[in-house]
């Protein structure tokens, strides 16, 4: 069911906040806006941002899983058209045309082929019309398909009414013209510099902790990829404590992150599948306990977990598919401790991102910005929750449990939350 939850504290909060580090900004001075596109980040994903320039508050977010690279807000109606896309490395020029409502906070995708068309460019030639300029579907025997494109203009009579995948190869269908690849970083990082200095960049929390004295450490995602550069604390005015660490992994015995585990959990790949074991802190052999896979014929890639008081493990993991992840191949799982016979399984549609469990609860954060509390004894769902901050949807990436009900929640912009549940 779902059940309110508080955000009592928004932690590391500045403006901007939404779309990280910016690669393109497109005002609409006579509504007093701006929107905003962040370069990718957590999960592959790009985001747009709309905001007044007044206040700077963030008034919707989209996000897509390709590069931006075009915006343009509709003459009258509340829509913001984005374009997509990039080369696949080998023949297709993919992406999508998007359209966002900025008043409702939805998201149409409008080109019907199921590899879309990157799409460099759009303009608003009136209410009706729009042009678009695309990249060539593919660049077989075509040495210019990365410095030209087609240009077509698609109308409607009204574009709130615009159907998914309702715009047909016919009508995207014009003439080859020069088609630039412009970068908009450098404009884009000066137009929020005017709007306000305070603004800040960052990665996805990878975790967050309550310290002794009561002070909030985020742990955050770096790009470097040295692992021997100082961890640097840095102390925001909010009282939040942040540092950036890399997550480079070296060997096929991948460390788990089990909470208050009684020993190191890795992740052990013998005799063709993945195995749970153990490495006790005497040696560094790996002990092989159990498969991860529970069911014949299904392949199980481990997520975060924790250990229980009586030495079971509780632990996400998704289900390999040829095609990507299917529909109920993410689960949690409480495994015995002696042979890892599940106890329980709970089924969603939706990667993990992190989890933790309080003395009768199990708390689970997704990426599709979702808030799970599971029972920890019989895994019957008792709440969720769709994380908002201030009333705009936001992406948990790290949560911990400090107390019965109590939670505090990363997300994939760099904040943390102190939230109250149930």
């Amino acid at each position: 069911m779902t059940t309110p939850l508080r955000v009592l504290h928004v932690l590391g909060d500045r403006p901007f906040a939404e779309v990280g580090q910016p690669v393109l900004a497109v005002p609409d001075e006579s509504r007093g806006l701006l929107a905003v596109a962040g370069e990718r980040g957590f999960a592959g994903t790009a985001t747009v941002g709309v905001y007044r320039t007044g206040d700077l508050a963030c008034r919707a977010v989209l996000r897509t899983r390709f590069p931006v690279h075009t915006l343009a807000f509709h003459p009258t109606a509340p829509l913001l058209a984005v374009g997509t896309g990039e080369y696949d490395g080998g023949y297709f020029f993919e992406g999508e045309l998007l359209l966002l409502d900025w008043e409702a906070g939805t998201t149409t995708s409008l080109i019907e082929h199921d590899f879309g068309r990157q799409v460099l460019g759009l303009s608003w030639l009136d209410g009706q019309a729009l042009r678009v300029l695309m990249a060539p579907p593919d660049d077989w025997k075509d040495r210019k398909a990365h410095t030209e494109g087609h240009v077509a203009v698609v109308r409607r009579p009204d574009w709130h009414a615009a159907a998914p995948r309702s715009l047909t190869a016919a009508e995207l269908a014009g003439p080859r013209v020069p088609a630039p690849r412009p970068d908009g970083r450098d404009g884009a990082q000066r137009a929020l510099s005017a709007l306000s200095p305070d603004w800040e960049p960052r990665r996805h929390v990878l975790a967050v902790d309550e310290l002794p004295d009561g002070a909030v450490l985020a742990t955050l995602h770096r790009d470097e990829d040295d692992p021997e550069q100082p961890v640097v604390r840095t102390a925001l005015a909010d009282g939040l404590l942040i540092q950036h660490r890399t997550t480079a992994y070296v060997d096929l015995h991948e460390r788990l992150r089990i909470r208050r585990g009684s020993r190191d959990y890795v992740n052990e790949v013998a005799r063709k599948q993945h195995w749970l074991s153990v490495r006790s802190p005497e040696g560094p052999a790996a002990q092989p306990r159990f498969p991860f896979s529970w069911e014949p014929g299904e392949t199980h890639f481990p997520g975060p977990g924790a250990e229980t008081d009586d030495g079971d493990l509780v632990h996400a993991g998704t289900v390999y598919h040829g095609h990507g992840l299917q529909p109920g191949g993410s689960f949690v799982v409480r495994r015995a401790a002696t042979d890892g016979a599940p106890r329980w399984v709970f089924r969603t549609d939706h990667v993990a991102t992190d989890l933790d469990t309080g003395p009768d609860t199990a708390y689970l954060a997704y990426r599709n910005g979702e808030l799970l509390a599971l029972d920890l004894h019989d895994g019957t769902l008792h709440r969720r929750h769709r994380l908002t901050v201030a009333g705009v949807p936001a992406v948990p990436t790290a949560l911990t449990a400090t107390g019965p009900g109590r939670l505090l929640v990363g997300t994939a912009d760099g904040r943390v939350l102190d939230c109250a549940i149930g």
